[in-house]
């Protein structure tokens, strides 16, 4: 049983390092966007009635229409999202609360990152950026910690059982 736990750990332990680059990643092509690229006032989900529909149809414009960093930096977001609910599932196996815990922290923070990216996309406001690349680095030190802890249990039971 301690081995299968052990297994989890790395594995998740792996997970987050993943996430942490992948968040890093993001960010850059973010600040790119940021700094070159201008999106139009006017696309298909711009200045939407209903946020969540308009929020859509921006995420598609920007796959499909926008420019290559911006491409990036949105299919980074969906992936990271999907990274991110792995990470929970995966924690919540562990039965640890504090890891369950910054791990679904990790993922709120990235699911409010990724909603003020859509709101960045339909209403080309520079507070949305910011607030995104804030909840951006928020989620990376939520995996950094849940690194550092998860190596910390592994040495621990490495001692333990030695």
């Amino acid at each position: 049983m301690r081995s299968s736990a052990n297994a989890v750990q790395r594995s998740l332990r792996r997970m987050t390092l993943g996430a942490i680059l992948a968040l890093l990643v993001q960010s850059g092509f973010g600040v790119a966007v940021n700094l070159f690229e201008t999106i139009p006032k006017h696309h298909s989900g711009a200045n939407p009635i209903n946020y969540l529909s308009g929020s859509y149809r921006s995420v598609v414009w920007a796959m499909g229409h926008g420019a290559g960093s911006l491409v990036v930096h949105t299919v980074l977001g969906l992936i990271l999202i999907l990274m991110s609910i792995s990470i929970v599932v995966r924690a919540l196996s562990l039965k640890s609360t504090w890891i369950a815990a910054w791990s679904i922290l990790g993922l709120l923070l990235i699911l409010g990152a990724g909603f003020n990216g859509a709101s960045s996309l339909d209403y080309n406001e520079d507070v949305s950026s910011l607030v995104m690349a804030l909840l951006a680095f928020g989620s990376i030190a939520c995996y950094a910690i849940m690194t550092y802890l998860l190596a910390s249990f592994e040495w621990r039971h490495h001692y333990e059982t030695s």
